[in-house]
């Protein structure tokens, strides 16, 4: 049989079979999701072995583990039923799609500048709404080209925060948060906040994470360099989450980031916040996606679900630990000598 021949034997409906039985390791559990019988998945896993000419899932003491080849094979199947959801996925998908049933994969790059509640309230609605949905999270950095990943499909949605989005994507605000300054309790910041002045801000000794892309700046420094100031940065680091910790074991580093991350963390560290002496726009997040998932019916419910997770996010309060004395200082036309 020629390989086309072969390929022409192939349902898509097989191809979930695969996914499934590989995923679950059971050829009983996958016939359970299935909404199928054991007898049934089995005779369609003895095809699929023939077709592929390996015997896919093997047993191993009281279980089943799945070979090598079918561990390989189970990128290009996600792939392939990602596609199809697409393709036949349009305005009779939409009334179709069912998060309680829905068994796929969304996959998420987003930054941990954040709220750090945002994505552990992301799970819980995603796990209570979509119980057989899976969730992959990847970490946005330098070597991660969001971008390109969009546009091949690779990831549904981007999260983050960015002066100006991309243009050719598609853009969904959030929420926007103010910009402060979070420091160690012993911090000149924080004992003496009339003193903490535009040229001691500049000068002080700043944590930032590691720029999106390589060679390019965040927001802050982005803002910075439009307003002709320079800051000096001792530390960059892509775990933004450890940088807290950092602050809470030196009197003299500085991260200006948004309140909502700075203000859950006043409760368990050492930490003050006070106002930033630059006059920075709001710092604003967005979740970014591609014409190309654009009208898939189960991304437009992912959407959804995270702008409502992202509105439902409780504000933090205000504690003796946030903001000594407010000291709002001008920008000045040039940078300071």
């Amino acid at each position: 049989m020629t390989q086309r021949a072969v390929f022409d034997t192939i349902e898509l409906h097989l191809v979930r079979v695969f996914h499934t039985v590989i995923s679950e390791r059971s050829v009983s559990r996958a016939a359970m999701r299935l909404s199928s019988t054991q007898p049934q998945v089995s005779a369609q896993l003895r095809r699929l072995r023939a077709l592929i000419g390996d015997p896919l899932l093997v047993r191993a003491g009281a279980g089943m583990v799945p070979t090598e080849i079918a561990l390989q094979l189970m990128a290009p199947a996600e792939t392939l039923l990602r596609s199809a959801e697409q393709l036949f996925g349009g305005k009779a998908g939409a009334r179709a799609f069912t998060p309680g049933a829905a068994e796929i994969e969304f996959r998420i790059a987003a930054s941990d500048y954040l709220d750090p509640l945002f994505l552990p309230m992301l799970v819980a609605r995603l796990r209570q709404q979509a119980p057989r949905a899976r969730l992959t999270i990847h970490a946005l950095s330098a070597e991660f080209d969001y971008r390109a990943r969009l546009a091949r499909g690779e990831v549904d949605l981007v999260i983050g925060n960015w002066l100006e989005p991309p243009a050719e994507l598609h853009i969904g605000r959030l929420f926007s948060d103010e910009i402060v300054c979070l420091v160690g309790a012993g911090h000149l910041a924080a004992r003496r906040p009339r003193e903490w002045t535009l040229e001691r801000y500049l000068a002080a000794d700043h944590v930032a994470p590691t720029a999106l892309h390589t060679g390019g700046h965040g927001v802050i420094d982005e803002h910075l360099t439009r307003q002709g100031l320079h800051r000096r940065i001792v530390v960059r680091s892509p775990h933004f989450a450890l940088v807290p910790t950092m602050l809470a074991h030196s009197d003299a580093l500085v991260l200006t980031t948004g309140r909502l991350f700075c203000q859950r963390h006043l409760g368990t560290l050492p930490l003050r916040i006070v106002r930033c002496p630059v006059d920075f726009p709001s710092l604003t997040y967005y979740q970014l996606w591609h014409e190309v998932t654009h009208g898939a019916a189960s991304l437009r419910w992912l959407r959804e679900t995270v702008r409502d997770v992202a509105r439902r996010l409780p504000a933090p309060g205000l504690s003796a630990a946030a903001d000594p004395v407010p000291v709002p200082v001008p920008v000045p036309a040039s940078p300071s000598a």
